[in-house]
């Protein structure tokens, strides 16, 4: 898991509930109402915006914010180095047995492609749409959540708009006055803390997100056409060893594997 993404949400949210607390109740900060219109709203504009095969897309581009691309890195070393030995020691066909617990989708097409006789540049080929398909995914995951970034706040406004007309169609009612614009105000709060502290950063964490799977995929071409070429497992864990350092990734890990 990604610490720093879990601990920026969690660290955002414990803040706005302190903040609320030092200045009365939690629960004059809820309004169903308010959630309603901001929460239901929001979603429903992004499912008339967005086609149901990209909606598909929401929650496992999702899971990728909190993935720790780091540990996964060293796990795509890792598994090359196993890989490796057992190509050493069984031949190419015992690489089919191994690719159904390779780590990442690539990685595991790869080995499998090595197991069928398949040639280098095919093989890079293949990788190389795998690449594109999972830029497009993770680019309509930042699409979907760029737009709810927005969605949220305009919501929020028009709760806000709705609890003013409540108000002012009651203002003979002063019992009225406090719940309406309970409504006006809090749902601007819920719209721009969805926006500021969920959706939003999860449009610049999958900008990084495509930049380390992308270098993923060169680590796994790397230690795949050095299993084609039939390298030594030391060679093969200095070029792994050396392309973690370039991408600044711990090498304690792969140094264990090894």
């Amino acid at each position: 898991m990604d610490k720093a993404s879990i601990f920026g949400f969690l660290a955002g949210l414990v803040l706005v509930i302190i903040s609320i607390l030092l200045g009365g109740s939690l629960m004059t900060f809820f309004n169903l109402p308010g959630l309603l219109i901001v929460v239901g709203g929001t979603f429903a504009a992004t499912s008339i915006a967005f086609p149901t095969n990209e909606l598909k897309y929401i929650i496992p581009v999702s899971r990728r914010v909190f993935n720790d691309p780091g540990d996964e890195m060293i796990s795509v070393a890792q598994f090359l180095l196993k890989a490796m030995k057992v190509l050493k020691r069984d031949g190419q066909v015992a690489l089919e047995n191994v690719a159904k617990d390779a780590p990442t989708a690539a990685l595991r097409k790869g080995l499998l492609l090595i197991a069928d006789g398949t040639d280098s540049p095919t093989i890079r080929q293949i990788i190389s749409t795998e690449k594109r398909s999972m830029e497009e995914h993770h680019r309509a995951g930042q699409k979907i959540f760029n737009e709810m970034g927005k969605y949220a706040p305009a919501f929020g406004m028009v709760g806000t708009l709705i609890g003013l007309v409540q108000m002012l169609s009651s203002m003979s009612d002063p019992a009225s006055i406090g719940p309406s614009m309970a409504v006006a105000l809090l749902t601007t709060f819920y719209g721009a803390v969805m926006s500021n502290l969920v959706f939003l950063p999860m449009v610049t964490k999958l900008e990084r997100r495509i930049q380390i799977e992308n270098a993923q995929i060169q680590l796994a071409l790397v230690g795949l056409e050095s299993l084609l070429r039939g390298e030594s497992g030391i060679i093969l864990q200095e070029k792994l060893q050396a392309f973690l350092v370039q991408h600044e990734t711990g090498e304690e890990g792969l140094k264990e594997a090894a």
